[in-house]
C-alpha cells in the first residue's frame, strides 16, 4: 500500500523518457505509413492498432521490456500490416481473405433481416445512418450497405427529377454500386 501515489524518482523518470521516446516513435511512424494507419479501421487494422498500442505501452511501463526490444515489436508490426495490406491491394483473393465484404442490408424500403442479423446490427442502427444522410423515409432509400470499415453507406434513391433528367445513368449508377452485393 506505501507504493500506491509514488514509488521512485528514478521509476518515474524512466516512465517519463520512456513514454516520450515511444510516443515520439509511434507518430513518426504512423506518419511515415500513411493516412491507412488512421482512416476508418476495418478489423484488420484495428487489431495491428490495438497491438501497437499495447506494445508501447508495455514499453513504457515494465522494466523488463528495453526501449530497443520494445520499438523493434512496434517497428515489426507496421512492416507486416504495410506489406500484408500492400499484398491485399493487388491480390483480390487475399484481400477478401483479410477484410470483410461489404454487404446489403436495406434494399428498397425493406429491411434485410437475414443481413442484419448475420451482421448483428439492428434497425435502430440503420435508422441512424439514414438520419446522419438527412433522409427520412424508408422508400427515399435505394439501399444501404454496411462497408468493410463497418461504416454505414447510405445510397439514396434517384429523385424524379434526376430520373427523367438522365434515366439510363442514374440506373446504371446505382446498379453499379449495389449489384455486386447481391
Amino acid at each position: 500500500m506505501d507504493m500506491l501515489f509514488f514509488d521512485s524518482v528514478d521509476k518515474l523518470g524512466r516512465i517519463v523518457l520512456t513514454a516520450t521516446m515511444v510516443y515520439v516513435l509511434i507518430v513518426l511512424v504512423t506518419k511515415a505509413s500513411g493516412k491507412r494507419s488512421t482512416s476508418q479501421l476495418n478489423n484488420f487494422d484495428w487489431v495491428v492498432t490495438v497491438m501497437i498500442g499495447s506494445l508501447g505501452a508495455s514499453t513504457i511501463l515494465l522494466k523488463e521490456v528495453p526501449f530497443i526490444e520494445g520499438v523493434a515489436s512496434i517497428l515489426v508490426l507496421y512492416l507486416l500490416q504495410f506489406l500484408v495490406t500492400k499484398y491485399a491491394s493487388i491480390s483480390p483473393q487475399f484481400s477478401s481473405f483479410i477484410l470483410s465484404e461489404p454487404r446489403i442490408v436495406f434494399y428498397q424500403g425493406q429491411f434485410l433481416p437475414d443481413a442484419m442479423r448475420a451482421e448483428r446490427l439492428t434497425g435502430q442502427e440503420i435508422e441512424c445512418a439514414m438520419r446522419s444522410e438527412g433522409i427520412n423515409n424508408f422508400d427515399d432509400v435505394e439501399a444501404i450497405v454496411f462497408e468493410s470499415d463497418a461504416k454505414l453507406t447510405v445510397i439514396p434513391k434517384p429523385t424524379p427529377t434526376e430520373a427523367s433528367a438522365n434515366s439510363q445513368e442514374t440506373e446504371s449508377t446505382v446498379s453499379q454500386t449495389i449489384a455486386p452485393l447481391m
